[in-house]
């Protein structure tokens, strides 16, 4: 039996060029460019999954993938640290900074923390193990790391040396007993600049 996952890493907004902690936020226009130039290039699914929030749904609708909301795939829960700047945080916050970077148990922000992410993320892997066929999961970052850190059996504090860039495809197979990283951080590709006359 196998069973294949495709992650796709949700397009950027403005909060991700600000290095904010993200918030229910729409798509930048030209992620959604991005996206559209995607169509065509994934393999049929049998099934296919969005995180609930906007920048994963509209990123699903870029790509023309008729998707389902799946509450696993949802990005962690940054608190009140949300729509706010890293670097404003950390100024004014920087133990509480320095914890949540450094234990994956903590959640300063009174979110969610790396620990909570990477059980969903366990727990969706666990669940999709015994699924025949490819299932295709429109999602972030931080379900993406945590899923790639579960797969490799690494500790949770690995997963700051793990970047996600967005619209990036990650892959996964397995023979039904145990997962395998097949590739990850595949780029999408850039639309082809007009020619003008």
């Amino acid at each position: 039996m196998l069973v294949r996952l495709t992650m796709i890493c949700n397009g950027a907004t403005a909060a991700t060029r600000q290095g904010a902690f993200p918030e229910d936020e729409p798509l930048e226009p030209r992620s959604l460019t991005l996206a559209k130039a995607m169509r065509g290039t994934l393999r049929r699914a049998d099934r296919v999954w969005t995180a609930p929030a906007l920048r994963a749904r509209q990123t699903a609708e870029a790509l023309a993938l008729d998707a389902s909301v799946e509450p696993l795939l949802a990005d962690q829960d940054h608190g009140r640290w949300a729509g706010r700047r890293f670097a404003h945080v950390q100024a004014e916050q920087p133990a509480d900074i320095t914890a949540w970077l450094t234990d994956p148990n903590a959640a300063p922000h009174g979110g969610e923390s790396l620990a909570d992410v990477a059980g969903r993320a366990s727990g969706l892997m666990g669940r999709l193990i015994a699924e025949h066929g490819h299932t295709i999961a429109v999602t972030h970052a931080s379900i993406i790391r945590a899923a790639i850190l579960h797969v490799l059996g690494a500790p949770l504090t690995a997963g700051g040396k793990i970047d996600i860039e967005p619209l990036s495809i990650t892959e996964f197979r397995s023979d039904g007993r145990r997962w395998v990283l097949r590739a990850c951080g595949v780029t999408a590709p850039k639309p082809a600049k007009s020619l003008q006359t």
